[in-house]
């Protein structure tokens, strides 16, 4: 039997911390790092501080929140805080993982649906704070916005608008259904049900900076991902693109990001000047012919589609393997077995369509780029 090492003995070690002044407990033996003592910073203080720091027109948080389900305020954090912890913790979040972005299948070096949210989030703060808006329901908005997704990508709301009579939009399902049992601030979910931008407006300026800081962040990493698998060359670019926004991420998010900061507030309004809308439009089309609908990725959604349908008619056919989670709620039989499916990895429902349905393995979709 293998024994123990000695840097695991060293970190059992540190099991009950270490014993400071009084009942204190510290998790260094000696740390030197001060902080003047005082009050504790909580709720109400913080919200004082946003009514003194955020600009007009920019979303308060107010109390317990807006929410469907009259709560307490929470003694420590503002409502959109509470949200933000909610869905960072949820399953739906966490599942995000194992989600296509653009690549099924992907190598450490490209997005996950996750990893995508993390971007979207940081390009959303950067705006919000820049503008003076609300950070917090701007992060809360974003790292919320993709959680209505099923495997496989985008492929996967064509594949359920078979299924769901008013269609499969990410967005509302994401809001209404993935996270609903969060019960967020109706300021929070409206901004993740309205991100896209073929839905109406969101009702807020935090809502309007999530809808162009998931723009501008998968058009940069969805085509440094594509380089990287050898997908395109920068040479490939547009004119327009290189000229206004560079040819890599860091040079284009600054570009776009600072637009919209100094346009809107310019102008009042979330927005774009126009010579660098034009250029993320450019790149946001190029991403469009030259990723999103290339030969390659059409077979990977096919395949997704085919999978996902099967899977649903099966759980159709044998809901006692359904969860009983997915079918304790007020929803018709099809959405619930929608909610299932849609909530899966790509792994897990392509592992699904291995042992459920005695797919071959030649059948599921494969991986692109580097590393396969």
């Amino acid at each position: 039997m293998s024994e123990v090492g000695e840097r695991t003995r060293a970190w059992a070690l540190t099991m009950a911390g270490h014993r400071g002044v009084g009942d204190v407990v510290h998790a260094h033996p000696s740390g030197g790092a001060r902080i003047e003592t005082g009050e504790v910073v909580g709720r109400q203080m913080r919200e004082e501080r946003e009514n003194l720091l955020l600009r007009p027109g920019a979303t308060r948080a107010d109390g317990a929140g807006n929410r469907a389900i009259a709560e307490e305020p929470d003694p420590q954090r503002t409502c959109f805080e509470r949200d933000r912890d909610r869905i960072v913790h949820s399953t739906s979040f966490r599942r995000l993982a194992g989600k296509t972005q653009v690549v099924v299948h992907p190598t450490d070096h490209q997005r996950t649906r996750l990893t995508h949210a993390l971007e979207v989030a940081q390009v959303a703060r950067s705006i919000a704070v820049g503008i003076g808006a609300n950070v917090t329901l701007a992060d809360a908005m974003a790292l919320g916005h993709d959680c209505g997704h099923g495997p496989g990508g985008h492929a996967s709301e064509q594949a359920f608008d078979a299924f769901i009579p008013e269609g499969f939009d990410h967005g509302p399902w994401g809001a209404d259904v993935s996270l609903a049992s969060l019960n967020l601030c109706a300021e929070t979910l409206d901004g993740i049900r309205n991100h896209s931008w073929s839905r109406p407006a969101p009702s807020t300026v935090e809502g309007e900076v999530v809808s162009f800081a998931d723009r501008i962040a998968y058009c940069a990493h969805d085509l440094e991902d594509a380089i990287k698998a050898g997908i395109v060359t920068v040479a490939d670019l547009p004119e327009v693109v290189v000229e206004v926004a560079g040819t890599d991420r860091r040079t284009q998010l600054s570009v776009f990001i600072r637009s919209v900061i100094d346009t809107t507030c310019e102008t009042g309004q979330v927005g774009m000047a126009a010579d660098v809308a034009e250029a993320l439009a450019a790149l946001r089309a190029f991403n469009y012919e030259r990723i999103y609908t290339r030969p390659e990725s059409l077979g990977q959604a096919e395949a997704v589609v085919e999978v996902l349908h099967g899977l649903v008619a099966y759980y159709q056919s044998h809901i006692d393997v359904v969860p009983a989670e997915f079918l304790q709620t007020d929803a018709d039989r099809i959405h619930q077995v929608v909610a299932y499916v849609g909530g899966m990895t790509d792994q897990f429902a392509f592992s699904q369509a291995t042992e459920l349905l005695g797919w071959d393995r030649s059948r599921l979709p494969k991986g692109m780029g580097r590393g396969f």
